[in-house]
C-alpha cells in the first residue's frame, strides 16, 4: 500500500477505538494492541499522536482511555492518513523521484495519480463513524 505502517496501524487503531465508542467504553493501549495485534510501544507513540491532533480523545483515571467523541467520529479516514503520513502521500512521485511532478511527469506519474486520487476520494467519502458501522458485523481488526 501507499501507506506508512506507521498510518496503517492508526487508520486500524482509530477504527478498533470507534467500535468501542460506539458502546461507550474506552479502551486501553493494551486493549487497543491486543485488539489490532500490535506492539504496545508502537501504538502508544501512535495513538499519543493522533491525541495531539485530535483524532481521537484520552481521559486519565480510572474510568479513562482511548475514545472518539460524536466530533470525531465525523473525521474521514482521509484526515488520519494525513495527520500520520501528511499531504504528500496524496502528491509526490510513488516511486520518491525529485524531480518528478504535473510539469515534469515521471513515466508512471500519471497512473499513479489517477489510483492516488481514487483512494483519496474514497478516504475521504466515508466518516470514522460510517466505517465502524459498516465494519461492525467484521469479526476483529487482526491481520
Amino acid at each position: 500500500m501507499i501507506f506508512s505502517k506507521s498510518c496503517e496501524y492508526a487508520i486500524r487503531a482509530v477504527i478498533f477505538i470507534a467500535h468501542q465508542s460506539r458502546n461507550g467504553k474506552k479502551v486501553s493501549i493494551r486493549e487497543v494492541a491486543k485488539g489490532i495485534d500490535s506492539p504496545v510501544h508502537f501504538i502508544a507513540k501512535i495513538l499519543q499522536f493522533l491525541s495531539k491532533r485530535n483524532i481521537i480523545q484520552s481521559a486519565k483515571g480510572p474510568n479513562g482511555g482511548f475514545y472518539l467523541d460524536k466530533r470525531a467520529m465525523k473525521q474521514t479516514l482521509e484526515e488520519v492518513v494525513v495527520a500520520m503520513d501528511g499531504p504528500d502521500v496524496f502528491e509526490g512521485c510513488a516511486l520518491g523521484l525529485r524531480y518528478c511532478s504535473d510539469a515534469r511527469p515521471c513515466p508512471l506519474h500519471d497512473d499513479f495519480k489517477q489510483i492516488r486520487d481514487e483512494i483519496r476520494n474514497s478516504l475521504r467519502s466515508m466518516t470514522i463513524a460510517q466505517f465502524a458501522e459498516e465494519d461492525a458485523e467484521k469479526p476483529v481488526l487482526k491481520r
